[in-house]
């Protein structure tokens, strides 16, 4: 929030409880329903980010916490020290997942599901490559954010042979990409991020597409289960092993 403090970022004790205080003055509300760690950080020790987050949730700031971007071994560490502190615990994972990175079904998914965590994916729409407007050969249309001159082969493959399916199904690429990152196994509900109304109704037609198990094997011979073509973003977190050891 301010380049020039060294105290206005991070996952430590002050930044915490400042930034919850100061977004509840700015939202002129009593309480945050969700309140999530933006990407990990191993300078800091996880009991202390929880610590700070159990005391806002006991003064009733705070209903829920959640993280973003963490590693599965980080998701089950940080379980292990709520519970042995008696901590308020996370409740969801917020993680980029999409049909061109499917990295998370390694072992955040799993982990997720066998520690009763909700997943909240960000990007499933790949920042939009998978709404269907890139066309091999073709520019970009106006206000694109990707370049397709970057694009890989693996990449062009994946888009032409989803927009087949798009095409039998009757349905956008944009509908068919959220309805399978919905229909996954563990996803709780994936993030949209629309800037139009036009795009939020296109995104909402996800609800009236229905994922066949023909549809996931399809996807699966494009991009197979736990693998990516592109999502290097992915790798922009923090992922340890913690400073302390």
């Amino acid at each position: 929030m301010d380049d020039q403090d060294p105290n206005a970022w991070g996952n430590a004790r002050f930044n915490i409880i400042k930034a919850c205080e100061d977004s509840l003055r700015r939202l002129q509300t009593d309480h945050i329903d969700l309140y999530q760690i933006h990407r990990p950080q191993s300078a800091v020790p996880i009991d202390e980010t929880l610590r700070a987050l159990d005391d806002l949730i006991r003064q009733g700031k705070v209903r829920y916490i959640g993280t973003s971007t963490y590693a599965a071994w980080q998701v089950v560490e940080s379980l292990w020290v709520s519970e042995r502190y008696s901590l308020n615990r996370f409740v969801c994972e917020q993680p980029p997942y999409h049909i061109m990175d499917r990295r998370i079904e390694r072992e955040l998914l799993p982990a997720a599901r066998t520690y009763g965590l909700g997943i909240i994916p960000w990007s499933p729409l790949a920042g939009g490559k998978l709404t269907g407007k890139y066309r091999r050969g073709e520019p970009a249309p106006a206000n694109s954010r990707e370049d397709p001159a970057k694009f890989t082969e693996q990449m062009w493959s994946v888009l032409e042979g989803l927009d087949a399916i798009c095409k039998e199904k009757g349905c956008t690429m944009t509908a068919f990409a959220n309805a399978w990152c919905l229909a996954q196994a563990g996803v709780t509900s994936p993030i949209i991020g629309p800037n139009s109304v036009a795009q939020l109704d296109e995104n909402l037609a996800a609800s009236e597409v229905k994922i066949t198990e023909e549809d996931n094997k399809r996807v699966n011979e494009l991009v197979k289960p736990g693998e990516h073509v592109e999502g290097q973003s992915y790798y922009s977190a923090d992922f340890g092993p913690n400073a302390r050891w």
